[in-house]
């Protein structure tokens, strides 16, 4: 598959194939990361950008018609998704411990302010999704995402732990934030 152009891989990935996916994620998260270190200086921001991109790009495929190249548009996405983190950061009051992943906190951060009964119930409703997807993420998924956002570990040590290459790791939290994105969209459908 490595020999297809990004053209095939997108029309594979279209039609289902999520591991052509994988190798437009291996052929691209180097100059995506590049891209996204001009926002932001800190190591982890970029990690998790980067990730947060790719899986935007994911579930928005379908919709890619190609009136681009698929860098551009991802490109695209990635410089917002940056942007967009940097205007979620300097209106985040400043605080040492962050729990949750950014970009599923981003999806519910207006919920996590909310005063009223309602909006209350909903945020409670969201966390047991996000708890429920995360349990039911296969074992190395889970612990790899686990160690990440729960226990704010970086890659590399993830990749110590899971004695697994650093590939593997980002591999297997793209993934696991994949799915949990994917509960999340489907939970917000039924909800509206």
């Amino acid at each position: 598959m490595p020999d297809l152009s990004d053209r095939e891989l997108v029309k594979r990935v279209q039609a289902g194939d999520a591991t052509a996916f994988n190798f437009l994620f291996d052929k691209y998260k180097h100059k995506i990361s590049s891209l996204v270190s001009r926002f932001v200086d800190s190591h982890h921001d970029v990690e998790d950008i980067v990730q947060e991109s790719f899986i935007k790009a994911y579930k928005a495929l379908p919709k890619f018609r190609g009136d681009s190249e698929f860098y551009t548009w991802l490109y695209r996405i990635a410089s917002n998704t940056a942007k967009n983190h940097l205007a979620a950061r300097s209106r985040k009051p400043t605080s040492d411990f962050d729990p949750t992943e950014e970009s599923i906190q981003y999806e519910y951060e207006s919920l996590q302010t909310a005063d009223e009964p309602g909006s209350l119930l909903a945020r409670d409703q969201l966390e047991e999704v996000i708890k429920g997807a995360i349990q039911d993420l296969e074992a190395n998924l889970r612990t790899a995402v686990t160690l990440r956002e729960y226990g704010g570990l970086s890659y590399e040590q993830i990749a110590q732990i899971m004695d697994c290459p650093l590939g593997t790791v980002r591999s297997r939290i793209f993934r696991a934030r994949s799915e949990i994105a994917e509960k999340i969209d489907a939970w917000e459908r039924d909800e509206n």
